[in-house]
């Protein structure tokens, strides 16, 4: 990821002016949007990305995409045309909505399970979640098949694996050893 040190510069930094001026959650918003529909539109990214197309078009073609952002969030597009930066955006949105909800006791959960999760097994997972936070958190699940059952709980820097496939690769290691 090339720029993830400077989107999270200019995300901490966008995070600080919201916050001054009240609009901390309108500019989440605004970023969520906008890495959602740069993470589905290859073609933007490479109108953003390509050194050919000029600043000029590539501010036009942002402001035609999200027409209703907040002013915090626009001027963010002039600051990166400005500093030939402009190709960072989709990272400094991730970036952003990542430093927001830390900042508002909120953490997003990875939870890898070989079928999708049912009711029962979210409960079970949130349990261990609380376990490991006291922040409030939002399950975000994937699917894998090679896991066997189980599942695979990642909350920030912290992993929990009780999948069968972890089991089974344990039991291995032992009868290896031995």
């Amino acid at each position: 990821m090339s720029g993830a040190r400077a989107a999270i510069r200019y995300a901490k930094a966008i995070l600080s002016l919201a916050t001054d001026k009240k609009s901390a959650e309108s500019v989440n918003n605004d970023m969520k949007l906008m890495a959602n529909t740069m993470s589905e539109n290859i073609e933007l990214n490479d109108v953003l990305t390509n050194a050919v197309i000029k600043a000029e078009v590539k501010k036009a073609v942002l402001l035609k995409i999200f027409p209703k952002l907040n002013s915090i969030s626009t001027d963010l597009f002039d600051v990166l045309i400005t500093n030939k930066r402009v190709d960072i955006l989709p990272e400094i949105a991730i970036q952003y909505s990542v430093l927001f909800d830390a900042v508002n006791g909120k953490e997003k959960a990875k939870v890898t399970t070989a079928i999708p999760m049912t009711k029962e097994l979210e409960a079970k997972v949130l349990d261990k979640v609380r376990e490991l936070t006291n922040k409030e958190v939002t399950l975000e699940n994937i699917v894998d098949e090679s896991i066997i059952g189980g599942f695979i709980l990642r909350v920030g820097d912290k992993q929990y694996n009780a999948s069968i496939s972890n089991k089974l690769n344990k039991l291995k290691r032992e009868f290896t050893l031995n």
